[in-house]
């Protein structure tokens, strides 16, 4: 039987990973659960590098506490996705630009000392000066770092990748967009062939034509579907969009069980998009 892995959900249901309550983690591994998502990665925001560490230890206390339970029905707690906060203000999207810090080795050692076994993916923008050196680090680690919230070139966007960096981040979402004379960070995601490409395929965030660009250009085994579900996602709502008053998209509005079905739905191959929730990511976490 195949996984389900969402390797990018900040929360769900009324829950999220900005809490100091363990119980909260395991709600929102139990929602998943509940809509056939078998493992997650919660996504921490960016914040204080005080706050990021409190938040990081609240979801490994939930680990804890799920390593130890009989028998569970929640989604398996995998690790950690860091979204920031090496991150480019000018590309923040939902996130607090403020909370964004420099890409140093001391603010990188402060920020995750003591939790490197639980920590899988870091999102970085590599435009950013002292990016590519922090990029080669995370990747010597063992540490996957993914290129997002950027303004990169097409050339900067590449030296990330021969740095290290083996994803990229919500592709098209909070990052410089394709141009005809500058194809940026996404038009490297859709054209380099070995990186991987997160998508969020709810209703909002990509316009279908954009999503048929992607699977008929990218390589199949390089795109993986992400939720970037928050805490004011509900479940089965028949996709109503997450926003602030302003109109502004907050995150996802679905599980990945549920968006991977809605592409099916509108004619993309199921075989494939199956693969886009469950193989491509378990490749991508192991290699």
């Amino acid at each position: 039987m195949r996984k389900v892995i969402d390797i990018h959900t900040h929360g769900i249901g009324g829950y999220d990973t900005r809490t100091t309550v363990e119980e909260h983690i395991l709600k929102i591994a139990e929602i998943q659960g509940s809509y056939g998502v078998s493992e997650i990665i919660p996504t921490i925001y960016p914040a204080t590098i005080k706050v990021m560490r409190e938040n990081i230890m609240i979801v490994r206390k939930a680990m804890e506490k799920q390593h130890s339970a009989v028998s569970t029905q929640q989604s398996k707690i995998i690790g950690i996705h860091l979204e920031g906060p090496f991150l480019n203000s000018s590309k923040c999207g939902a996130l607090n630009a403020i909370t964004f810090i420099e890409p140093s080795e001391d603010n990188f050692k402060e920020l995750i000392e003591g939790f490197e076994d639980i920590i899988k993916i870091i999102t970085i923008a590599p435009e950013i000066n002292g990016s590519i050196r922090l990029i080669k680090k995370i990747a010597d680690m063992g540490i996957i770092a993914s290129m997002g919230h950027s303004d990169a070139t097409y050339a900067e966007a590449e030296a990330g990748f021969h740095a290290g960096a083996r994803g990229i981040t919500h592709i098209f979402n909070a990052m410089r967009g394709f141009h005809h004379r500058e194809p940026g960070i996404a038009g490297f995601g859709l054209l380099n062939q070995d990186i991987y490409i997160e998508v969020i395929a709810d209703p909002y965030h990509l316009n279908p034509k954009t999503l048929e660009l992607i699977f008929k250009i990218k390589n199949h085994d390089r795109i993986i579907i992400v939720s970037d579900s928050v805490k004011g996602t509900t479940p089965f709502t028949k996709g109503q969009s997450v926003t602030d008053a302003h109109g502004k998209l907050l995150g996802g509005c679905m599980t990945i069980a549920e968006s991977s079905k809605r592409l099916v739905e509108i004619g993309f191959d199921e075989d494939i998009i199956m693969k886009c929730i469950s193989e491509n990511s378990e490749r991508y976490l192991r290699q």
